[in-house]
C-alpha cells in the first residue's frame, strides 16, 4: 500500500483528466489505468457551469478520489486564491501546488512554489508541489510543510521521459522517507517502469494517455508497466557492471584438452 498523507492507495497510477477524446473515453481510460486519484484543473473544468456539472457527476460515479490543481497559475497570490477556491468546491485539504515560472518548458517557478507552499501548509492544505529535482528545492519544500514531493520527469506533455537520471537519483537517495511522485513528461509506459524502478513510489500521468492512439489500451499499458516497476523494485534489481559475468559457471565443467 502506498501512504500519502493520511490517506492509503493501492494504485500507484495517477492519472490527468485533460485532452481526451471524450468524456466516456477519459471514463473507460481511468477504469483501465485502475487509478484511485485523478487530478482536475479547477479552472479549466468550471469554466462552464453545465459542463462542469457533468465532470463532476462522470467523476462521482468513478469513485475515485480527486487531487485538484493550480495548473495555469503564474504566481504566489493566484495559486494559493486557486487552492482555497478548490478547498472549498471540493471539500479536500489536497492540492498540487502548481506555480509555473517559464512559459515555454512550463518549468516551476520554485520560488515562488516555496512561499505558496509554506502559505498554504501553514493553513492545513495538503499539497502536492509540482517541482523539479533540485535537492535544496526539496529540502525548502519539505520545511514548508509538504510531505510529498512530485518532482518533473521532463517538461509537461513533452513525452521526454526522465531526462535527468543523475538528478532523480540523488533525489531519491537524499530523501529515502519521503513520498516522491513522478509528474510531467512520461511518454510511453517503460518510462513509468524506469520510475518506479528507481524507487519512486508513484508516477501521475495524462499527455501519454489521453493523446495515444488509443488512450484506454494506453492506460492499461501504464498500468502494468507501473505495477512490473514496483515489483522489480521489491525484488532488487542487480547492479550494471562494466565487464561481462558468465550466467553459467565454470567450475565443475568438463573441457578438452
Amino acid at each position: 500500500m502506498l501512504q500519502i498523507y493520511q490517506t492509503q492507495l493501492r494504485s500507484r497510477l495517477m492519472l490527468g483528466t485533460a485532452r481526451y477524446p471524450s468524456p466516456a473515453i477519459l471514463a473507460e481510460a481511468v477504469r483501465a489505468a485502475r487509478a484511485e486519484v485523478v487530478t482536475v484543473s479547477l479552472r479549466r473544468e468550471s469554466a462552464g457551469e453545465r459542463a462542469g456539472q457533468a465532470f463532476w457527476s462522470l467523476i462521482r460515479e468513478l469513485g475515485v478520489r480527486v487531487l485538484p490543481n493550480t495548473a495555469g497559475c503564474h504566481s504566489v497570490k493566484e495559486a494559493v486564491t486557486t487552492a482555497h477556491m478548490a478547498r472549498e468546491l471540493f471539500g479536500t485539504p489536497w492540492i498540487k501546488l502548481e506555480v509555473i515560472g517559464e512559459d515555454d518548458t512550463l518549468q516551476p517557478d520554485v520560488f515562488g512554489l516555496v512561499d505558496a507552499a509554506r502559505s498554504l501548509c501553514a493553513e492545513g492544505f495538503e499539497v502536492f508541489p509540482y517541482t523539479t529535482e533540485d535537492l535544496v528545492v526539496a529540502e525548502r519544500l519539505l520545511s514548508a510543510g509538504c510531505r510529498v514531493l512530485m518532482p518533473w520527469g521532463a517538461p509537461i506533455g513533452s513525452g521526454r521521459g526522465l531526462n535527468n537520471l543523475f538528478g532523480l537519483k540523488a533525489l531519491r537517495a537524499h530523501f529515502p522517507e519521503v513520498p516522491l511522485i513522478i509528474d510531467a513528461g512520461l511518454g510511453v509506459p517503460s518510462h513509468a517502469a524506469q520510475a518506479l524502478e528507481l524507487g519512486f513510489e508513484a508516477v501521475l500521468v495524462n499527455t501519454a494517455v489521453a493523446q495515444a492512439r488509443d488512450p484506454v489500451q494506453m492506460a492499461g499499458a501504464f498500468a502494468q508497466a507501473v505495477e512490473a516497476g514496483f515489483a522489480a523494485r521489491q525484488a532488487g534489481p542487480i547492479e550494471p557492471r562494466d565487464l561481462a559475468a558468465p550466467s553459467t559457471p565454470l567450475i565443475g565443467t568438463a573441457f578438452r584438452g
